[in-house]
């Protein structure tokens, strides 16, 4: 499918979305996406192959790839992660979904899925901010401890940390040059990720 979607407007594209995800999940055979949207990938890839003027520049799992901050894709605006996580509980009373996965729980908004379905969710880097305590008294329902394994820099006034949830989570996010200075951000800290918003995309 070399980039079926780039021609429709985003109403067509969430039409048709799901058709692909059906076939993704149904049909057991190995189908090759082109696409330079990352919403497309986050949505429907499982293994992702990086090309950069026709060569391959890195090739893994769509979580790992993503993540990495030595490529392409932690430039953009949209760099963020995918979680994989189970439907948990649904709360009827606030309309809110939690999902669990090996680093924690995120809540989100109500999701028309089943107990134990294995959904994706997608957090932007932009959404995260980094704490040295929990944060008690916030509006923020979705805090999580982390460890923090990569620190690099995003321009002049930005930089990009790479953290752990658990044993195989990664998040990312993006903060300023104070912010890292001020709280005295360095690898091999254990911090806690305030995420402010978490988009559901399977």
């Amino acid at each position: 499918m070399d980039e079926p979607l780039a021609a429709l407007d985003n109403t067509s594209k969430q039409e048709i979305l799901p058709y692909l995800e059906r076939l993704h999940r149904e049909l057991d055979i190995l189908v090759l996406y082109v696409s330079h949207a990352l919403d497309e990938v986050a949505r429907l890839a499982d293994h992702l192959v990086l090309l950069e003027q026709g060569r391959v520049i890195a090739s893994g799992t769509l979580n790992e790839t993503l993540a990495r901050l030595d490529l392409p894709t932690a430039h953009l605006d949209d760099t963020g992660a995918v979680i994989e996580a189970a439907v948990a509980i649904h709360d009827e009373a606030y309309h809110l979904t939690r999902l669990d996965f090996s680093g924690g729980s995120l809540w989100v908004g109500k999701v028309n899925q089943p107990l134990g379905r294995t959904v994706r969710a997608r957090v932007l880097a932009r959404d995260v901010s980094i704490a040295l305590q929990h944060a008690h008294g916030s509006s923020i329902t979705n805090i999580l401890p982390a460890r923090i394994a990569e620190i690099s820099d995003e321009g002049p006034d930005k930089v990009n940390v790479r953290m752990t949830l658990g044993e195989s989570q990664v998040l990312l996010s993006r903060i300023t040059r104070r912010s890292r200075d001020q709280l005295d951000l360095a690898v091999g800290m254990e911090v806690f990720v305030q995420v402010k918003s978490v988009a559901l995309i399977a």
